[in-house]
């Protein structure tokens, strides 16, 4: 039996579906599951968003999330059960971006697990985001994968704001 479930979802031909991870990761011998849903949301910065692009190659992210999931496992124990997956393309505001879940026999493991998880794809995932604003313009975030830069030890500027990346 597969443990985990990673995705990458077009927006443009379907949407993430958190009944689908819930599914995925239930067990009868699990009593715990914890979700991590994360959406588009209106206002970033002060400024009003109308919505965001996710741009990434998919072989590349979901080998990312595959290298995430082991570490998941080699952490967690062999029983845990993962579902990753994220969107690509264009989304609008209160739309689904990342869906998350983890089911293990017990809740404190579901919410670390899913904690590092949501973590991991947040800062290490080749994951583009460009958000669009109310009054036209757009803007290239930098992303969580950007964050530290090991040369120096210092971490690089970005935008923590919320959103999936």
């Amino acid at each position: 039996m597969d443990r985990h479930h990673l995705a990458v979802v077009d927006a443009a031909q379907g949407r993430l579906d958190p009944a689908a991870a819930i599914d995925f990761v239930s067990d009868p011998a699990f009593g715990g599951i914890d979700v991590f849903i994360g959406r588009v949301r209106d206002l970033n910065h002060g400024r009003k968003v109308v919505g965001i692009s996710y741009d990434l190659f998919d072989a590349l992210a979901l080998n990312g999330f595959a290298q995430i999931a082991a570490r998941a496992q080699a952490e967690f124990g062999p029983r845990l059960k993962l579902y990753i997956a994220h969107a690509k393309g264009r989304l609008a505001v209160g739309d689904l971006a990342v869906v998350i879940a983890a089911g293990t026999p017990h809740r404190d493991e579901a919410f670390r697990a899913c904690r590092m998880v949501i973590e991991a794809v947040k800062h290490e995932s080749p994951i583009w985001k460009q958000e669009h604003y109310v009054d036209g313009d757009s803007i290239w975030s930098e992303g969580c994968s950007l964050c530290g830069d090991a040369a120096d030890g210092h971490a690089a500027p970005h935008a923590h704001d919320g959103h999936a990346h």
